[in-house]
């Protein structure tokens, strides 16, 4: 597989920063505890032969060997030494939980950290190589790299934790001879609230929702298409749907993973078909479709994917929960890396199945059936994509009744004439949910089929003889319906973004904007109050405001004398002042000071938001 250099370097990125996570602080606390057993070595030696020479009465040979004796047993191996001849002298210098004690333990435990992490990191590339095998091995590999990388990660974060709660103490106390108290309660809180961390999400399930948009299809609302897709699937010699959904997404998928459909759960095997692209291919270019969804099924790629997908998203959200848990970010590249190769795997794995799929369903029905299906929904996608882009990027509000079917069936045509449809059409990929496709050019070559680019516009307005769409009796019903509910929805989303586009510049735009962003009231000591406004911040106190323009950072400051938020200006005078900081005084805020403070975020990234809009524009 050719691997794209921006993936290279992904790997390359995530892999340095697992080296670092891994051996960092265990590497920087061995060479320290080496550096400093050294030099205390060192000084006993110097201090002892100091004493020996000022025996009076010692013969000079005596006094040599005691001073050898030392140089060969310093304080730094003696603990370690179960010798009866240095017994005295271990039990002097080696008192439990002492200086030296500690040394030699943290050294021992620092090495055999960095030696747990290279198996480690031997492990998790040895585990991720394993995905590469086949199928089977993805999911044995996946699942033990799971349970290895989680509770090593969460060991590895109690071990590294200690050993910088212990450096954050001795780095100090032995090169400056002082300590900070503040540090080391700093780093063992941030140390014990990342592991509580690593450990309550090992134990956190995760609920899988897997939704999708659409309504089930009877078999008495469409019988010869039930007839002919379990036709199909017999002489593929594989079990048919339990279950067809027909929606409007530009997509077809088989899953055999739980799906949620309205309020309803289906289990089993599970085909979607989307109503659209059914307008669109003839009968026979949509059995090639259904032919390739139903080799899946054969094939055993759906069974899979409902086995893995579960693991995949608890791993995801474990990842997803250390990289956002302080100190716990520490151990996420190694999360991450092994997701990595994981993910490469799974990519590969992925564009095999497609082929073999497509070679299935053009033997079951023809390669140009194939090819002519993939050109037919991958210029529909891209069209109903650029339309909705389109609209979306509107500065006017939409009604929620928009008609994108009636957009999308009228200027698809002429779009497949334009200069842009063959530009777009080469990169082209055929949508799909779960996996990731191959190029669509990509797939008809695998089928045998070379068509050229001048004959795609002819096939995608080629008007189809007869189509299963018509052979559904709820079809127009269910399109209807899912429609009204999409665009509705697409409306609502489009009205909110305006919400951050507007500056306003009319009482119409205002309206809107202070719809979704009214004015907000935090109440302050005594009758005073701090207004956050689409304008700025306002306090009853002085009558001022500091508008959103004047702001480029701000900081909450806590204080027993009162609380403030810290405003940092674009330049100097901003406000006709000469300072480049001002503050806006807020004492009585206790209470509400995180709602403040979220409210003033929300509040001022509209601000910057609508900034860019207008630069952009």
């Amino acid at each position: 597989m050719n691997i794209t250099s921006a993936l290279r370097l992904g790997l390359a990125k995530v892999f340095a920063y697992s080296l670092l996570s891994l051996f960092l602080i265990p590497l920087a606390a061995y060479l320290f505890t080496g550096y400093a057993q050294r030099d205390e070595d060192t000084q006993f030696i110097t201090r002892i032969g100091q004493r020996i020479d000022a025996e009076k009465g010692m013969p000079a040979a005596e006094k040599q060997a005691r001073k050898d004796f030392y140089r060969a047993n310093p304080p730094s191996r003696v603990c370690s030494n179960p010798a009866a001849e240095v017994q005295e002298y271990r039990e002097a210098v080696c008192e439990r939980y002492g200086e030296l004690w500690q040394f030699n333990l943290v050294r021992k435990a620092s090495l055999w950290t960095l030696v747990a992490g290279v198996v480690l990191l031997a492990a998790v590339l040895g585990l991720g190589a394993l995905a590469f095998v086949d199928r089977k091995m993805q999911y044995t590999s996946f699942v033990t790299g799971w349970h290895l990388t989680t509770w090593s990660s969460a060991a590895s974060l109690v071990v590294q934790g200690a050993l910088a709660v212990w450096l954050s103490f001795w780095l100090t106390a032995f090169f400056f001879q002082k300590y900070s108290p503040k540090l080391i309660i700093f780093v063992g809180i941030a140390v014990a609230i990342g592991v509580l961390m690593a450990i309550k999400s090992i134990f956190t399930r995760v609920q899988l929702h897997n939704g999708v948009d659409g309504e089930l299809v009877a078999e008495a609302d469409a019988p010869i298409l039930w007839k002919r897709i379990r036709h199909m699937a017999e002489r593929l010699k594989t079990e048919p749907p339990k279950h067809i959904v027909a929606g409007i997404d530009a997509n077809f998928f088989v899953t055999e993973a739980p799906l949620t459909v309205g309020n309803r759960q289906l289990t089993g095997r599970t085909l979607f078909v989307s109503i659209p692209l059914l307008r669109l291919l003839d009968q026979q270019e949509a059995d090639a479709v259904l032919g390739h969804e139903l080799a899946h099924l054969r094939g055993g790629d759906t069974k899979s994917s409902a086995l893995l997908g579960p693991k995949i998203s608890q791993y995801d959200h474990y990842r997803h929960a250390m990289r956002t848990g302080g100190l716990s970010a520490v151990v996420s590249p190694l999360l991450d890396m092994y997701r990595m190769i994981f993910e490469v795997a799974l990519a590969r794995e992925s564009r095999e199945r497609e082929f073999k799929a497509d070679r299935i369903a053009a033997r079951l029905i023809s390669p140009n059936a194939i090819a002519q299906s993939l050109v037919k929904i991958a210029a529909y996608a891209q069209y109903r994509s650029k339309i909705e882009h389109e609209l979306f990027g509107q500065n006017r509000r939409h009604d929620a009744a928009l008609g994108i079917a009636s957009y999308v069936a009228q200027g698809l045509p002429p779009y497949a004439a334009s200069a842009d449809f063959l530009s777009e059409m080469k990169t082209a990929n055929v949508p799909h949910p779960f996996d990731s496709h191959p190029a669509m050019t990509e797939r008809m070559r695998a089928v045998g089929v070379n068509l050229p680019e001048s004959a795609y516009g002819a096939i995608v307005v080629r008007q189809p003889a007869s189509t299963w769409a018509q052979q559904i009796l709820t079809a127009d019903a269910i399109e209807q319906r899912m429609w009204g509910a999409y665009e509705q929805a697409f409306a609502a989303d489009h009205e909110r973004s305006l919400a951050y586009r507007y500056e306003p510049a009319t009482d119409e735009e205002r309206a809107l904007v202070l719809q979704y962003f009214p004015p907000v009231v935090f109440a302050l000591k005594g009758s005073d109050t701090v207004t956050v406004s689409i304008d700025g911040i306002s306090t009853s106190a002085d009558g001022t405001t500091m508008f959103w323009d004047a702001v480029k950072a701000l900081e909450f400051k806590e204080s027993s004398f009162g609380n403030a938020l810290v405003v940092t200006h674009p330049e100097k005078n901003a406000l006709g002042l000469g300072a480049k900081t001002s503050k806006i005084k807020l004492a009585g805020l206790k209470k509400e000071k995180d709602d403040f403070n979220a409210t003033v975020g929300h509040y001022w990234q509209r601000h910057q938001i609508m900034r860019a809009h207008q630069t952009e524009g």
